[in-house]
């Protein structure tokens, strides 16, 4: 395999750096340092620049989407009581201590991740979170409510648009 092919198949493991390639912001001799690809350093450096010039451009699109925010919710049966159920567990309205955030629209898994990525730069750890069908759903504690519907919302003015 040629240096450039093994500098983009281990850039590639590290989704952060390719995002970073892709907006521009990456001084590559750094980079090639962290990727400690087999090889000179200024050979991977140069190998990264051309990586991202063949990448597209960073980009992201605001969505239209509603955020509402639903509280007294905690652990219910996975029926149809439940706002969210994964694997056997199940969170609805039954007057708990946590808090739902409802996002409806234009949401799909780039929006998710987008949004659990702003959480956790937030320190924000939900119990649960899903996409399915124009909805998304998070479940946090009471508390970080409020926090959480500003970071969601932000999240969705500017997620990244997929190449």
């Amino acid at each position: 395999m040629s240096l450039a092919a093994e500098t983009r198949r281990i850039a590639d493991s590290q989704p952060f750096l390719v995002t970073a390639l892709r907006a521009g912001v990456v001084n590559y001799t750094a980079a090639a340092r962290f990727l400690e690809v087999e090889g000179e350093t200024d050979a991977v450096a140069t190998a990264l620049r051309r990586y991202a010039e063949a990448l597209p451009a960073y980009e992201t699109e605001s969505r239209d989407v509603r955020v509402t925010m639903k509280s007294g919710i905690g652990p219910v049966e996975t029926g149809a009581d439940a706002l969210v159920a994964i694997g056997g567990s199940g969170f609805g309205p039954n007057g708990g201590d946590q808090t739902a955030l409802l996002a409806t629209g234009g949401v799909d898994t780039a929006a998710l991740a987008e949004t659990l990525q702003r959480l956790a730069l937030e320190d924000i750890s939900p119990l649960a979170a899903a996409v399915a069908d124009g909805s998304m759903v998070f479940i946090v504690d009471r508390l970080e409510g409020a926090n959480a519907l500003r970071t969601v919302e932000n999240a969705l003015d500017g997620v990244a648009r997929t190449p």
